[in-house]
């Protein structure tokens, strides 16, 4: 779950995996290796390195951790929105 939006988010922002990896604090040397360990999930990032990555990114964390897809989009969509409207009410009707 982290490892595929973590690679779409990546692409939609043009970036390399060692370019994604570095704005993100990690070591030069190995961020390309890094990044790629957790787009394949054969690791996880911890907390706190989801959020650097979520700030570069421009994503809210809680975007890598939703377990639907489609909620996940969601948090995407309002995240947008609320950049875009600062203060403004979002109304969801069911």
């Amino acid at each position: 779950m982290i490892g595929r939006r973590l690679k779409i988010a990546r692409v939609n922002a043009d970036l390399k995996q060692a370019e994604l990896g570095v704005r993100a604090g990690l070591d030069e040397e190995s961020a390309s290796a890094r990044i790629s360990s957790y787009e394949k999930e054969v690791h996880a990032p911890d907390f706190k390195l989801v959020c650097k990555l979520a700030a570069v990114l421009d994503v809210p964390e809680a975007y890598f951790y939703a377990v639907d897809d489609e909620l996940a989009e969601l948090i995407l969509q309002y995240h947008r929105y609320k950049k875009k409207n600062p203060g403004g009410a979002l109304i969801i009707n069911p």
